[in-house]
């Protein structure tokens, strides 16, 4: 599917002609994307994972070496990229991470696990954030809360992926561990600054949660399309279901939210076109589809009445797939927290 959609100009296009890609730096191509992928295919497939969420370090923390290597077999499909931050024992907290990364000469030595890692099993290069400031035998310095970005490539002695995770949802996603037992990474595989790995993993959050968003408005729109089909067909009573003012009152409802919602993600997806996405904004818009979209699922699933829950229904399977987005990209809880400190509703100030 990867090497489909590279041979189709689908992935990275954002990427600089000299690199394979389009050069069409605008978001809504990826999001038409993931919008057909979400009606047509399956969510599990992540494409815009490896294309807006993954490739953009390369792009804007590699050196012309590293972009010249990395991005057009990306681009063509034949590389699947994955970026790993998640621990076992923090989660995606990077405050709590605890892999490490050694300096040496000419390399770094890089040790612990990671997981929960969406194109853990089929990525041939992988992102890892590890610590490298004091306490981790780093030379570079940087306070014990450095991190670096190191990429991880396929067939590295002591780099080793654990099982597919059995999930509630989202089958065809392969979520898996990933495992670094003194991973020698030369240097060439160091993006940016070894120091710099938070901010530039806050920096890439806010489109991460945006693209979090696009997908969950796109899964809103499917299911009520779906279910709009499902109570035009279905009696009960010797008439369509939908024309009981009940299941009339709910689809209108949620045809105007999502409608609403939609344009709010557009807006936003115009923002980050102009370099504008603030992190508050960005966690606005995940938060609220999110949750839009856990809401839209489960009422959709009611109005299939029992057929909901049979697994030959497609609105089953979108009920289970759509729990985990209020998880991934930090939870909505996390959500709120940002938005409510850039409101100045700060323990720390508001307690001094």
């Amino acid at each position: 599917m990867f090497r489909k959609a590279g041979e189709q100009g689908y992935l990275l296009m954002w990427a600089p002609e000299q690199y394979g890609g389009l050069g069409l730096d605008d978001m809504r191509y990826e999001q038409i994307v993931q919008e057909e992928n979400f009606l047509h295919g399956d969510p599990g497939l992540c494409l815009t994972l490896h294309s807006r969420v993954v490739a953009p370090y390369i792009g804007q923390h590699g050196t012309e070496a590293q972009k010249q290597r990395f991005l057009p077999p990306a681009v063509r499909g034949e590389k699947i990229l994955a970026v790993a931050m998640s621990e076992p024992a923090a989660g995606s907290v990077l405050a709590g991470m605890q892999a490490r990364a050694e300096e040496h000469a000419d390399h770094w030595v890089l040790h612990g696990s990671k997981t929960y890692i969406s194109n853990g099993l089929l990525a041939d290069l992988v992102v890892v954030a590890a610590k490298t400031g004091s306490g981790s035998g780093a030379k570079s310095g940087g306070g014990s809360h450095a991190i670096g970005l190191f990429v991880v490539e396929e067939g590295m002695a002591g780099f080793k992926r654990g099982r597919k995770l059995d999930k509630l949802g989202l089958d065809a996603q392969d979520t898996a561990e990933m495992f670094f037992d003194g991973v020698v990474v030369p240097k060439a595989n160091v993006l940016g600054d070894p120091t710099q790995g938070f901010r530039y993993l806050a920096q890439a959050l806010a489109v991460e949660r945006l693209q979090i968003a696009i997908g969950s408005i796109a899964h809103a729109q499917v299911a009520f399309a779906v279910t709009l089909e499902f109570v035009k067909e279905r009696t009960a009573f010797g008439r369509p279901i939908g024309t009981f003012q009940n299941s009339r009152f709910r689809l209108a409802r949620m045809r105007a939210e999502i409608d609403a919602l939609q344009s709010h993600v557009d807006h936003c997806v115009m923002l980050a076109n102009a370099g504008a996405l603030t992190a508050e904004v960005a966690s606005g818009a995940k938060m609220l589809a999110t949750e839009l979209e856990g809401r839209v699922i489960d009422e959709c699933l009611q109005l299939h009445g029992g057929a909901g829950y049979m697994e030959e229904y497609r609105i089953s399977r979108m009920y289970r797939d759509a729990r985990v987005t209020r998880i991934f990209g930090r939870t909505s809880e996390i959500m709120a927290e940002i938005i409510g400190r850039r409101l100045g509703l700060d323990e720390r100030r508001l307690t001094r």
